[in-house]
Parts: structure tokens; C-alpha cells; sequence
């Protein structure tokens, strides 16, 4: 069993991990789930043919942290390369990909996480078509596919959860050590995501914000 996907509220996941040193850092400071980008134009991805071995190397060394990889609109050849490496405990489709798409891609992994952005009721309600019980809610942003920094509405993201209480909804989206207890007291989240709210500079995580960031979590 691995927490972050069995218990509720879960250990924060903290994405856009692109060092060793950074990983390690963050598991130490108390994540449940570590997010690696491979979108290659965000500034916090890993390049497709870079040696991953770091990788594999530290989920051998933490089985119980979860380890997902984060892919855009991807194609079959990035998909096999995933999950051949076999240290990723889930896949976190974060483009435009369709419901059909997702449950047949995702079945490569042992979970998958479908991440939406969401402007309106109308954006929430097509979430139900996604057939997995991980889903995580990010601002809606022109362009951008996450990463923005900007918020979006608790409100909205509270009512869903209390809608579907069998889901368990990963609130991303503008997050930081400042404001991530009241968005944990506000939606109540399966979990809590975080990429540019505790980086000194994009793909670069900052241990003192991390630190801020779990324990304001876990405390909220």
C-alpha cells in the first residue's frame, strides 16, 4: 500500500521534481507523492531521452512515497518509455486527453490521475466522465497546462468534493506555504499539489518553502 493513494487527507504531492537532491530533500521533508514532468515545454521537465535512473534508484529506496509521472497530450512512444521504467506508480494526464483515451493509456500503470482545469460549474461537471477516483483540479489559464501559480476557485472545488465524496480530488492551482491551510479548511481535499509555490526558481525547489508548505499542510 502506498498512503498517498489509500488515505485520506494524504501527505501533500509536490510536482515539477528535476534533481535527486531535490527528491530527496522533499520526501525528507514529508511528501507523500512526487510529480515528474516530462512536458517538454514546461520549464520543469525532464527531457524524454535523459537517464532516468535517479529515479528508479530512489523509488527502489522509498516504495511507499508515490511517484507519478506527468505527461501532456502524450504520444504512444512517451507512454511505453513511462511505463518500461517502472518506478512510476501513476500517470497524471494533464492536457486535453479524452475519458476514452485516459482509461486506455492509464491502464499501462497501477493508478492514473486526471487533472482538469476548471473556470465554471460546466468545466467541473465533465469530470464525471473519467472513469478513475484521482482526480485533481488546477486553475484554467490560456496555454498553459499547470504550473501557473494561479488559484482557482475553493469554492467550486468544495462543492465537488462534497458532491462526489467517492472521488478523491487532488487540489492543485496557485498554492503556497501562505494559503494551503485554508485550502485545506475550505475544500477538504483528497490531497494538496504544489509546483512553482515552493521553488526559488522554476525546476528548482526551495527545502525552506517545501518544509512551510507540508507542515502548513498536514496541519490545515
Amino acid at each position: 500500500m502506498i498512503p498517498f493513494f489509500d488515505i485520506t487527507p494524504a501527505a501533500p504531492k509536490i510536482c515539477g521534481i528535476t534533481s535527486y537532491e531535490d527528491a530527496l530533500r522533499t520526501i525528507e521533508a514529508g511528501a507523500g507523492a512526487l510529480g515528474f514532468n516530462f512536458y517538454s515545454p514546461s520549464p520543469r521537465s525532464i527531457p524524454v531521452a535523459a537517464d532516468i535512473s535517479w529515479i528508479t534508484k530512489l523509488k527502489a529506496d522509498f516504495q511507499d512515497i508515490a511517484f507519478v509521472a506527468v505527461v501532456v497530450n502524450p504520444g504512444d512512444e512517451l507512454l511505453n518509455h513511462l511505463a518500461k521504467a517502472a518506478c512510476f506508480d501513476a500517470i497524471q494526464f494533464h492536457g486535453d486527453e479524452s475519458p476514452e483515451f485516459c482509461a486506455t493509456e492509464g491502464g499501462k500503470f497501477v493508478h492514473w490521475i486526471k487533472a482538469l482545469r476548471i473556470r465554471s460549474q460546466a468545466d467541473l461537471d465533465m469530470v464525471t466522465s473519467f472513469k478513475t477516483p484521482f482526480l485533481l483540479l488546477d486553475a484554467a489559464v490560456p496555454g498553459v497546462y499547470g504550473g501557473s501559480g494561479h488559484m482557482i476557485d475553493w469554492g467550486l472545488a468544495a462543492s465537488f468534493v462534497k458532491e462526489y465524496p467517492e472521488r478523491r480530488i487532488i487540489l492543485a492551482g496557485g498554492l503556497a506555504p501562505g494559503n494551503v491551510s485554508g485550502a485545506v479548511t475550505a475544500v477538504i481535499p483528497h490531497a494538496v499539489d504544489v509546483a512553482s509555490g515552493v521553488e526559488s526558481a522554476p525546476g528548482i525547489k526551495d527545502p525552506v518553502k517545501v518544509d512551510a508548505f507540508i507542515s502548513a499542510a498536514l496541519a490545515g
